[in-house]
C-alpha cells in the first residue's frame, strides 16, 4: 500500500508539465499523485488526464478559483496517506525522490518534514553539503527551500492547519506554512533530497519579499516568527498587493 500523496496544482503549464510528469514516473516507491487544475486554457489539463505509469494512482481536480493556494486547499481533502509532497509542474525529480524523504521520516519520529534543496544540472555537491551539513542545522527552523521542494508527515500538515488562504493569502506560503509545522518537531534537510527546479522566473520582485524583510526573517527568533509572519510581513505583503494570485503571472512568456 502507498504511503505517499504527491501534490502538484497547475495552471497553464503545458510546456512544462510532460517533463515533471516524466520525471516523476520512475519513482522507487510507489505513491498516489493528485494533479489539481486550476483553470488551464491551454491544454494543461489534458496533458495531465493523458499520463498514466506503473504504481502510481492518478487523481484529477480542478480548482475554478484562481490561486495556487486554492488549489492547494482542495487537495488538502485527499490526503490520505501516511507522508504527502508538494511539486510543481516546472521541476525535475530524481528516481529517488520520495524513497529518500521516506528513509529520512523512518529513521526519526520526531520528523515532521523533510524539504529539498534546489539545484542546477551541475547537482551543485558543495552547496547541497553545505546546506545540509551546516546552514540547515543552525538554522533548522527555518525554509531554505520553495514550494517545489516540501514533504510533510500529513497528521503534521494537517494539524498545523494546512495551506489556507484564510491565514495566510500572500506570497511566500512555502515559507508561512513551515512556521507552522515546525512548531510540531523536526525539519531535516538531507544530502540526498533535491530537486531541480526551473529557472524561467528570473524576475521575482512581484512573489518575494524585499531583502530586508528576509534578512530579518533569517534573524528572528524561532519563538517570534509569529510575530515576523502575522504582525509584520503579512501587512506589508497587503499594502504592497502581493498576494498568492501574482504566481499566476508569467513574465517569461512572450507577450501578443
Amino acid at each position: 500500500m502507498s504511503r505517499w500523496t504527491f501534490v502538484i496544482a497547475y495552471y497553464n503549464e503545458a510546456d512544462f508539465l510532460p517533463a515533471t510528469l516524466a520525471a516523476l514516473a520512475p519513482q522507487s516507491v510507489p505513491f498516489r499523485l493528485v494533479l489539481v487544475d486550476n483553470g488551464s486554457t491551454d491544454g494543461s489539463d489534458a496533458i495531465a488526464r493523458a499520463f498514466t505509469a506503473p504504481g502510481i494512482e492518478v487523481v484529477h481536480l480542478s480548482e475554478a478559483r484562481p490561486g495556487k493556494i486554492h488549489a492547494l486547499e482542495t487537495a488538502m481533502a485527499e490526503l490520505t496517506t501516511e507522508f504527502c509532497a508538494f511539486g510543481d509542474a516546472d521541476t525535475y525529480y530524481p528516481p529517488h525522490y520520495l524513497a529518500e524523504a521516506e528513509r529520512t521520516f523512518d529513521a526519526d519520529p520526531r520528523t515532521v518534514a523533510v524539504m529539498a534543496l534546489g539545484v542546477d544540472a551541475s547537482g551543485q555537491r558543495l552547496r547541497r553539503a553545505l546546506y545540509a551539513g551546516v546552514v540547515t542545522k543552525l538554522l533548522s527552523k527555518q525554509t531554505h527551500t520553495g514550494g517545489y521542494g516540501q514533504a510533510f508527515r500529513t497528521a503534521a500538515l494537517v494539524q498545523a492547519g494546512g495551506f489556507s488562504e484564510k491565514l495566510w493569502p500572500y506570497v511566500l506560503l512555502d515559507h508561512e506554512i513551515m512556521q507552522r509545522v515546525a512548531k510540531l518537531g523536526r525539519v531535516v534537510y538531507p544530502y540526498n533530497f533535491w530537486a531541480k527546479p526551473s529557472p524561467r522566473r528570473s524576475d521575482r520582485r512581484r512573489v518575494r519579499w524585499t531583502l530586508g524583510e528576509r534578512l530579518l526573517y533569517h534573524a528572528t527568533p524561532f519563538a517570534a516568527k509569529d510575530w515576523f509572519f502575522y504582525r509584520f510581513l503579512g501587512p506589508r505583503l497587503k499594502a504592497r498587493g502581493i498576494t498568492h494570485l501574482n504566481l499566476r503571472d508569467k513574465p517569461w512568456e512572450a507577450k501578443p
